[in-house]
């Protein structure tokens, strides 16, 4: 196995969004089960943030999740909201920039799953 120095950019560019990726499922393995499922949308707020960090990366990523995170409080409306496959024109330039050099998942969100 050779070096690679653009692998190792490459690994090195992610590590915050696999340290991001890390403590969302930490808080979902550790917490969120003692907590109880609360979440008042579908898919739940650690899921989704988890899914906006794997399609936009750390930086969007954590945005996204911190957006939903603030629209989620005892009262609110709640319902189906999956992670947008592009950023919506209230994301700053330089958020968008950061998502478009991360590439996306094309994974299927558990609303449309359950609508079929």
């Amino acid at each position: 196995m050779q070096f690679s120095w653009t692998q190792a950019a490459d690994d090195l560019a992610r590590a915050p969004q696999r340290l991001l990726m890390g403590l969302v499922r930490a808080y979902q393995l550790l917490f969120s089960a003692w907590l109880g499922n609360s979440c008042r949308y579908e898919p739940s707020c650690s899921a989704y943030t988890m899914q906006a960090l794997q399609r936009h990366g750390a930086l969007a990523g954590s945005a996204l999740g911190a957006r939903r995170l603030l629209r989620c409080y005892p009262g609110c409306e709640g319902g189906c909201d999956p992670v947008p496959e592009r950023l919506a024109a209230w994301a700053p330039g330089w958020l968008t920039r950061a998502a478009a050099e991360t590439p996306l998942s094309h994974s299927t969100s558990s609303c449309e799953i359950k609508k079929s």
